[in-house]
């Protein structure tokens, strides 16, 4: 019989289910970074506790597995002095003479529509080190980032 006409369960046509994946490199994490990995790991615990559906459990398992090597990889890392731009900074700054504000973070926290970038981005690593008054080359273009503030928020440096 020709394969054309074989009928084919319905699990072949479903999408296959992979890990989530994990950012290359370190785990760096803020205080706020840690806080919120804990949580999402009792988040994700409590809501396995009344699941039924074997597909919910397995989607539920999946992040748990997830968020629970975040927690076992996290690095918490000091508070900076506010001094240069580093890990866990809140820069104020102008890029192509247009003003912003970012804070430079994990990878599981950051937000860019918020202003929390990734170490790892671009223009994180493109800043990092810098002090106030500097210029910096990005993109291609010298002199598009000028560091105008760098602050240290309270919430960064509470352990919670």
């Amino acid at each position: 019989m020709s394969v054309a006409f074989r009928r084919e369960s319905d699990e072949e046509h479903l999408e296959p289910k992979f890990e989530l994946p994990i950012p290359p490199g370190p785990n760096l994490v803020t205080v706020r970074g840690a806080a919120l990995i804990e949580a999402k790991l009792a988040e994700l615990a409590a809501a396995l506790q009344g699941l039924r559906e074997p597909d919910e459990i397995k989607a539920v398992r999946r992040d748990l597995r997830y968020w629970s090597t975040r927690a076992a990889t996290a690095q918490l890392m000091p508070v900076p002095d506010g001094k240069v731009v580093e890990f866990g900074c809140t820069v104020h700054l102008s890029l192509h003479g247009k003003a912003r504000k970012i804070s430079i973070v994990g990878d599981d926290e950051a937000e860019p529509v918020a202003g929390r970038l990734s170490f790892a981005a671009p223009l994180a690593r493109a800043i990092m080190g810098a002090e106030i008054g500097e210029m910096l080359a990005f993109g291609g273009k010298a002199e598009a980032i000028e560091i105008l503030g760098i602050e240290i928020t309270a919430a960064d440096t509470k352990v919670h």
